[in-house]
């Protein structure tokens, strides 16, 4: 495959950092790094101001699920536009659309015509935009790098997002807040995302991968998504058990967690949030392992058991009262979560058709995405009714039989053997 780009370090590097020989996919990663630290920015000034403009959690959580319906109702469009479209074009949208809007809030915010309805809608419009760059950067990386690099690029994602997304941008967002006031947080993601933008005005791809693509109708293009999921073993299998897993694991951790650090340790919210920063921690670390090495010459069985087997700890989570004892657990779940993500990604863009992949890649976001809130939901009713010990013990156990049932059911061992990716 031709990248379209001449690597400019020849010497030999560590395998994480072989990716940036290419000028292309360097300036490609300095837009995602600026971009998810405009995202964690952009998070915390919308709690906090929904909190300033004397909302409570009601009114947050409608905030939220403008956010997440715009993401959800758009994201099937999304990987058809990156099949369709200039993905480089895409890209450059969304950024632009999201600096608008960031900078639109803080506007009205500093002017004080900023109401609930208004932040909404710009929340809304800006899930709608994220919805378009998954699909578009998962299919544009493959005609930016040799297929052997792509699964250290994949690691790279992996490690940025918690770092920059999760610890570095709301952290800057509690000091803006602190210091100045929600609106100025929220002009500083506008900034984020135009610093993300900027590379983007500079990164070239082969002419052959960014050309627009005939089609159909949207309608015709998805249903060619559809088809191609259905009846490809692999990816029907492993799409089928992620939804089962994040029915039974994400709900757990995002509703029930927070309960069982402060009732079994008695710990505040600091407490939380180092369980959390660990889990954060985790997933970079295992991305990072991930992405030091060569793609498993068994991956679907590796990937499916890092999901099935790696949440185990989670059973010790209801009964430790030790605030070190939680930490460790997530971060180790939080890992085998992290390298088996950097494995899918790179599985995807290794075996779909390039013509495919930002259909199949939206579908993979729109999966995960489907249950997340049927999960958050069950979690508290469940934990209420049979305690929240047991619910952590079933989020641990359940996904083991899921995992032993989709590498069986589907043959997975056979069509990997068939298939060598290494």
């Amino acid at each position: 495959m031709s990248t379209g780009t001449t690597p400019s370090v020849p010497t030999r590097l560590p395998r994480p950092l072989r990716p940036f020989r290419h000028r292309d996919y360097a300036l490609l990663a300095a837009s995602m790094a600026a971009s998810l630290f405009a995202s964690g920015l952009w998070i915390v000034a919308l709690v906090y101001q929904v909190i300033e403009l004397g909302g409570g959690p009601s009114q947050l959580s409608l905030v939220s699920a403008a956010a997440a319906t715009g993401l959800l109702v758009s994201v099937l469009l999304g990987g058809v536009a990156a099949d369709r479209m200039s993905r480089r074009l895409l890209l450059r949208l969304v950024e632009t659309v999201r600096i608008a809007m960031a900078a639109l809030a803080a506007t009205l915010a500093l002017t004080g015509t900023l109401e609930l309805w208004s932040l909404a809608a710009i929340a809304f419009v800006v899930g709608s935009a994220e919805a378009f760059f998954f699909p578009a950067y998962s299919a544009i990386l493959p005609t930016l790098l040799p297929p052997d690099e792509l699964l250290a690029a994949n690691g790279l994602e992996g490690i940025l997002r918690p770092v920059t997304m999760y610890a570095a941008g709301p952290a800057l967002a509690g000091v803006l807040v602190a210091g100045l006031g929600p609106g100025y947080a929220l002009g500083g993601a506008s900034a984020g995302y135009l610093l993300a933008l900027l590379p983007l005005l500079f990164m070239r791809v082969p002419p052959a991968a960014d050309e627009e693509r005939e089609a159909t109708s949207v309608l015709g293009d998805l249903r060619e998504g559809f088809r191609y999921l259905l009846r490809t073993g692999w990816l029907f299998a492993t799409l089928a058990f992620a939804v089962l897993l994040v029915l039974v694991v994400i709900g757990p951790i995002e509703v029930l967690l927070p309960f069982a650090v402060r009732d079994q340790t008695g710990s505040g919210p600091g407490g939380y949030a180092l369980v959390l920063t660990l889990f954060g921690l985790g997933g970079a670390v295992g991305s990072l392992a991930a992405s030091a090495g060569r793609m498993p010459r068994r991956y679907l069985t590796v990937m499916i058991l890092l999901w099935g087997l790696g949440g185990i700890p989670l059973a010790l989570v209801g009964f430790t009262d030790r605030l070190w004892v939680m930490a460790v657990v997530v971060c180790v779940v939080g890992a085998a979560h992290g390298a088996a993500m950097v494995i899918w990604g790179t599985l995807l863009q290794r075996r779909v058709p390039p013509h495919l992949l930002g259909r199949v890649s939206s579908l993979d976001f729109f999966v995960s995405l489907a249950l997340m809130p049927v999960s958050t939901a069950l979690a508290g009713p469940v934990g209420e009714a049979i305690g929240i010990p047991l619910t952590f013990v079933l989020a641990a156990l359940v996904p083991v039989p899921l995992a032993v049932l989709a590498l069986t059911l589907w043959r997975l061992p056979k069509d990997e053997a068939a298939h060598p990716l290494d």
